[in-house]
């Protein structure tokens, strides 16, 4: 029996937008924020539909089809690194051209959070969930990194599913106006930010590129006790969207 699963397992996550949900929360989320789930494999199904129960009700009949026990080994034959919570999921990410209508339309209600070229997974995982809980419209990021990658999506608590989130080039980005987080700009106190604000943020080492800074409508502030290098990346992100947040009262 665990031989099928894991084949017809195997089958679907080679299908192009698929991506694994490694722990019960990136589970609940995609779930309750109307993720295409495929396939759901845990070490202890009765386990797994009592937690639900107990901090997800509203997903648990749709888990309840979902669920599939199969053995331990199997499941960290699969994902090496598996959650304590013991389930793992393949989901259907929202297409590229789902985001970026979501990202694009105007008018915005709430900020875009642009992330240039980062680095650190878990930090983009950790915006992304800030993102979602500020109700901002969306997450994307330029350079390399994947930001619908496993570990991001861990971080995230599979967040993902409630806010639009994308790769895009720099000459690619949202329209609206740019508010650029630098040392150098304005006091973020003075500053209210519109509802359909870019919001950019560069590398905690390097700062945002020139190219960045030199297309922005604004540069904006933190204020910073001196001698402190940096803000962590997600704690500059909440600080300007509870900025944006609070302009609204």
């Amino acid at each position: 029996m665990d031989d099928e699963v894991v084949r017809a397992w195997r089958v679907v996550e080679q299908e192009p937008g698929v991506v694994l949900l490694d722990g019960f929360h990136p589970l609940k989320h995609a779930l309750r924020f109307g993720g295409a789930v495929r396939r759901v494999l845990t070490g202890d199904r009765g386990a797994l539909l009592a937690l639900a129960g107990e901090l997800a009700p509203d997903v648990v009949g749709v888990l309840d089809g979902l669920a599939v026990e199969v053995s331990e080994e199997r499941l960290r034959g699969l994902a090496p690194r598996l959650h304590p919570t013991g389930v793992i999921a393949l989901a259907e990410r929202p297409s590229v051209e789902a985001n970026r209508e979501v990202l694009g339309r105007r008018p915005r209600r709430a900020p875009v959070v642009v992330l240039e070229n980062p680095r650190n997974l878990g930090n983009v995982g950790a915006v992304i969930r800030l993102a979602a809980g500020f109700g901002a419209t969306g997450v994307v990021t330029t350079g390399e990194l994947d930001p619908w990658h496993p570990t991001v999506l861990r971080g995230s608590a599979g967040l993902h599913f409630a806010t639009a989130v994308e790769r895009v080039a720099l000459s690619e980005l949202p329209a609206g106006p740019l508010y650029v987080l630098d040392p150098e700009g304005a006091d973020i106190r003075d500053l209210p930010f519109p509802d359909d604000a870019l919001l950019a943020f560069g590398t905690e080492r390097h700062g945002v590129s020139a190219e960045l800074r030199a297309r922005a409508d604004q540069l904006v502030a933190v204020p910073m006790q001196p001698g402190v290098s940096s803000f962590n990346l997600a704690t500059s992100v909440a600080m300007g969207l509870f900025h944006w947040m609070s302009g609204k009262r």
